[in-house]
């Protein structure tokens, strides 16, 4: 089912890339001021293209570091101030590496192997780096990712014929089946075991946070371990010292758990490419209507897709009366945001992002909304299911 493979890709493999070093040990030897890293890639074409991309940020970042592939090698070289996440990212965001770069000779291996699919995904295995103690730490501390892959491979066994069905009836935006399914015996024992996994993402994330409570890995951790952030992890950024809130991700993470409110500013016009290519305008778009709803959102993000049959119900019930659906993907790829849309079949303006539209709503995670009115007043927020039924019900008497 789409939703379950896009949980476990929004929490899990953000979970499986966390790391941190406690303390820098003391050494003779001074530190290196720049680092470097040495590239041995089997399976891939000369002339691949590899940049370093901050990692754990939740933003779009540009590469710090770029390459090319040649004879199955490459170097990337810059400076840090501290050791920092990174993905090495290869062809055009086919496939990734994560690593904890810090000032040192690095070395990189790995096979690579690209999908015979439509998107040629990169795939790696037997991935190994060397050089830095931040990746060492980090692969100590997340050695429990075996047991949870184990466990998400058992619970999904014998379940595909039913994923598949309530997957399909998501997409068709059919609640009426959806409830159908979900109250059988088959769907009840899927679920249990799906929230009993989930429950233990949660518990292993939230140790290894409060372990590094005291130093700037625990914000870090946080980062990497939530795809988003609610008013639920505010105990846990609180938690963390003083120095440790101050810190890079620190910083970061504080802007997301207490984030500036934009309601009551103004949205300025700007323009986007539709599926075709055509570029529109807010201001085309809201033309006539008393209020539009604005939704990032993006194909690989669970809970933007679960939230979709909501807006359908929405758009069908309050679409004659003023109301308008404006969906903005950040997908990096544009052809998976395009397979999206044929699957979800949404009735209403679909653009694609170019960064500096949601750099400009400051927006950290998805599904984020933000409810406007006919002179371009942001009014809410947040609005999702019952909650966005609601206020247009307020808004939109008969």
């Amino acid at each position: 089912m789409n939703t379950i493979k896009f949980k476990i890709v929004g929490l899990c493999i953000c979970l499986l890339t966390i790391s941190g070093i406690a303390q820098k040990k003391k050494s003779a030897a001074p530190a290196a001021a720049s680092y470097s890293i040495e590239g041995n890639i089997t399976g891939l074409e000369d002339g691949t293209a590899v940049k370093l991309i901050p990692g754990a940020t939740h933003s779009s970042e540009p590469a710090v570091a770029e390459s090319t592939i040649k004879e199955g090698k490459f170097t990337l070289r810059g400076k840090l101030k501290e050791p920092r996440f990174f993905y090495v990212v290869f062809g055009n965001n086919k496939g990734f590496i994560p690593v904890l770069v810090e000032n040192s000779k690095i070395k990189l291996s790995a096979e690579g192997t690209v999908s015979e699919g439509e998107d040629k995904r990169i795939n790696f295995k037997n991935e190994v780096v060397s050089g830095s103690k931040s990746h060492d730490y980090y692969k100590k501390e997340t050695a429990f990712r075996a047991e949870l892959e184990k466990d998400y491979v058992e619970y999904h066994k014998g379940t595909e014929a039913i994923q598949e069905l309530y997957g399909k009836a998501r997409v068709a935006g059919n609640k009426k089946a959806m409830d159908s399914i979900g109250n059988t015996p088959e769907w009840k024992v899927f679920e249990a075991k799906e929230k009993a996994f989930f429950n233990k993402v949660a518990s292993s994330s939230k140790n290894l946070i409060s372990k590094h409570k005291d130093s700037w890995w625990g914000p870090l951790f946080m980062m990497i371990s939530y795809s988003y952030f609610t008013p639920d992890q505010k105990p846990e950024f609180e938690q963390f010292s003083e120095a440790a809130k101050k810190s890079y991700y620190g910083q970061l993470v504080d802007k997301e758990v207490n984030p500036k409110s934009l309601i009551g500013t103004s949205v300025s016009n700007f323009a986007l490419n539709d599926k075709d290519g055509k570029p529109l305008s807010v201001k085309e778009i809201v033309a006539g209507k008393k209020y539009i709803l604005i939704d990032f959102w993006a194909s690989w993000c669970g809970p933007c897709r679960k939230e979709i049959p909501n807006l359908k119900a929405a758009y069908s019930e309050y679409a004659s009366k003023g109301f308008e659906i404006l969906s903005i993907s950040i997908d990096s790829d544009q052809k998976a945001w395009l397979k999206a849309l044929g699957q979800e079949n949404m009735q209403w303006p679909n653009l694609y992002d170019d960064d500096k539209v949601s750099k400009a709503f400051n927006v950290k995670a998805i599904p984020a909304t933000y409810l406007v009115d006919s002179k371009g007043v942001i009014i809410s927020d947040n609005l999702r299911g019952a909650a966005l039924e609601e206020k247009l019900k307020e808004l939109l008497k008969s």
